[in-house]
């Protein structure tokens, strides 16, 4: 005897049986526990304070002042920039061995054109070395990247997702 299931009945069995539990955007996948779900900060050491502070300002980032590193907020996630008297303690040991300036290599989204980026670089002062080109990005999709440095001389990229 065969037996007729209406689509939210189908579905809802789905649900329960956990077939949608670690799909990404689901209510379920958001409350899932025990996974690494992102990155909360980056820490790096850095060499020139008042100019890299400047840099980060320029492009429209909040930075916190803290006893031994200065805080830059990105939404969300945040880098903390060690001072050198804080990195080149040899007590300090909270951190890569080797990390010297220039040691990072971040991506940033770029939520705009790529003409309202080159603006805002142009603004703080940061030289376009490539792009923009098309990259692989961290969400699973192509981008267009733009890449710069800071003034310690971290590669920083900005990816714009279409």
């Amino acid at each position: 005897m065969s037996r007729v299931i209406s689509r939210r009945g189908l579905l809802r069995g789905v649900a329960a049986a956990g077939v949608l539990a670690g799909t990404p955007g689901s209510s379920r996948a958001a409350q899932k526990s025990g996974n690494i779900r992102g990155f909360d900060h980056v820490a790096l050491p850095m060499e020139r304070a008042e100019q890299m502070l400047a840099f980060y300002r320029g492009l429209g980032l909040r930075v916190v002042e803290n006893p031994n590193a200065y805080s830059v907020y990105i939404g969300e996630q945040m880098i903390n920039f060690h001072r050198p008297s804080h990195w080149q303690d040899k007590t300090f040991t909270l951190r890569a061995p080797a990390a010297r300036p220039p040691c990072g290599d971040l991506c940033f989204v770029w939520d705009g054109t790529p003409e309202e980026l080159k603006s805002l670089l142009d603004r703080a002062g940061a030289k376009i070395e490539i792009g923009p080109v098309e990259r692989q990005g961290g969400r699973g999709r192509a981008g267009s990247s733009v890449y710069t440095r800071d003034p310690d001389g971290n590669l920083l990229e900005f990816m714009i997702y279409a």
